[in-house]
């Protein structure tokens, strides 16, 4: 401790060396954690296959190797492995509680407990982490391996979904496994490596940096894998590919199990190989016959049927959930880091009643340069998790150009593909900074081209007004915004206060 109280150990997750910066290469002619490419032939195979985890800079960009103590980075979220009853004591834990202080086990005791590969969250009290996530990571036995690899996954997938819910931007994450635990290490890190990879490709966009803090027994580990999952070029892309294991989980890093997996055969109720002329025909009359395709009816007579209107709302409905699942399935499935890097779209805080804040900044999108179909994928991408509880969306129209303005036949498109808990959980648009132009718009879009959104829009001419529906530490406002409007409304808030 410092003459102030002040621990000096705090170590800020900004001044740590991301993974992709030139110092964190490894020379290729050093020890074991290289993978050299001397042998020909090895290389002319691999350079015709594509690695399963590429080299990406953007997610290189957010991950830290740290060795040190977890409890002391200064992050958003630290993650702390525990027991089921939230009581062990292994060296992680025992550091967190020293200097998170006494408040940290009452707080624990509310909370009953944690299964294995669950994640729950405290705040964290006298450390220099804002919060604290607690998982449980399963118990090895070889007999039960699957289970444990289920569980591992659970436990990071959970501290991360953990994060992403709460617009946490930087996680500090110790080595879950645990010696009393007896998880094999090596088998450990590629769970967590790839389990955080996958995240942060299909869900981290809002999330800047990941940090796994080990120590001088794990740190060599974790650099001979680390390349693997996150290569900091296309060539150790290429040279990791051969060390990947054969499991790499599915595209969410999760581990597959084959026995379970539901097996459906090519052409259900069809017991010959038919090869004629007719097997088209045959081909076409099964579909709908067959006790699943009956489940569901013909897709293609319900909707000409909604098209002639000769149709049930509740089939509707139906056909609007399956088109909106094959657009959830194409937006995860697509490469949208282009999109993602413009940070037009990002969660922040909650409101005054606690609902998550979506931020949409106008200027951002560069509407006659990029792709709109997957600005739209991109939409459903982020919002799809988000929208399944009440939220409440600030659109910063501030300094935007003709270029950043969008049709209103794509905002009625998007509408309209939308799942419903979209627009039902929407419960406040906030318009900031709207132009006499823009207030126009939106009046007859609310208007005439779509029904009941006209209600929760709120136009807001300045910031102060925002601040009392959305708290200012709540949400993460451009700097050009701020600027903006300190220079226009500097006036009004001078006037305001003198006549106080």
């Amino acid at each position: 401790m410092d003459p102030l109280g002040a621990r000096s150990q705090i170590v800020d997750v900004q001044s740590l060396p991301a993974w992709d910066q030139p110092q964190g290469v490894q020379d290729e002619e050093d020890g074991e954690n290289c993978f050299r490419e001397d042998d020909c032939n090895l290389t002319n195979q691999i350079n015709s296959l594509t690695s399963p985890f590429a080299y990406r800079q953007d997610i290189n960009g957010k991950i830290v190797l740290f060795n040190g103590d977890v409890a002391f980075l200064n992050c958003t979220a630290i993650v702390n492995t525990s027991n089921e009853m939230l009581t062990d004591k292994n060296p992680v834990s025992n550091s967190i509680h020293r200097y998170a202080g006494p408040e940290l086990k009452d707080e624990l005791i509310k909370l009953k407990g944690c299964r294995t590969g669950e994640a729950k969250m405290t705040e964290g009290f006298n450390l220099a982490a804002r919060f604290i996530i607690h998982t449980v990571g399963p118990k090895y036995k070889a007999k039960y391996r699957t289970a444990a690899e289920s569980s591992l996954y659970s436990c990071y997938r959970n501290a991360m979904q953990l994060a992403k819910e709460h617009g946490m931007v930087s996680v500090g994450f110790c080595v879950v496994n645990t010696v009393k635990r007896a998880y094999p290490l090596e088998d450990a890190t590629h769970i967590a490596l790839r389990t955080v990879r996958r995240f942060l490709e299909n869900h981290g966009e809002n999330i800047e940096t990941v940090v796994f803090a080990v120590t001088d027994v794990e740190e060599p580990l974790y650099l001979k894998l680390m390349p693997l999952y996150f290569p900091r070029s296309k060539k150790e892309e290429m040279t990791s590919l051969p060390f990947l294991p054969a499991d790499i989980g599915n595209a969410e890093g999760e581990p597959v199990v084959p026995e379970r997996q539901i097996r459906i055969s090519e052409k259900p109720g069809n017991l010959e190989d038919d090869s004629g002329d007719d097997s088209l025909e045959s081909d076409l009359g099964l579909v709908g016959n067959h006790a699943f395709a009956r489940m569901e009816g013909d897709v293609d007579k319900q909707r000409k049927l909604i098209l002639q209107g000769h149709v049930s709302e509740a089939a509707q409905q139906k056909q609007h959930q399956r088109n909106y699942n094959r657009w959830l399935c194409r937006a995860r499935a697509e490469d949208l880091s282009d999109i993602a890097a413009l940070k037009a779209l990002y969660q922040t805080g909650v409101d005054r009643c606690g609902r998550t804040v979506m931020v949409v900044v106008g200027r951002n999108i560069p509407v006659t340069i990029i792709d709109m179909e997957k600005a739209l994928l991109y939409f459903i991408h982020v919002m799809d998790n988000i929208t399944v509880k009440e939220y409440v969306m600030v659109y910063f129209h501030t300094l935007t150009g003709e270029h950043n303005h969008l049709e209103t036949d794509f905002l009625k498109k998007l509408y309209d593909i939308v799942d419903a808990k979209f627009k039902k959980n929407l419960r406040a648009f906030y318009f900031v900074h709207p132009t006499f132009r823009s207030k126009v718009s939106t009046w007859f879009f609310t208007t005439f081209s779509v029904s009941g959104l006209k209600e929760k829009v709120h136009h807001i001419e300045n910031l102060q007004q925002l601040f009392t529906c959305v708290l200012p530490e709540q949400v993460d406002i451009p700097p050009f915004v701020l600027e903006y409007d300190t220079r226009v409304n500097s006036p009004y808030y001078t006037a305001h206060s003198s006549g106080l």
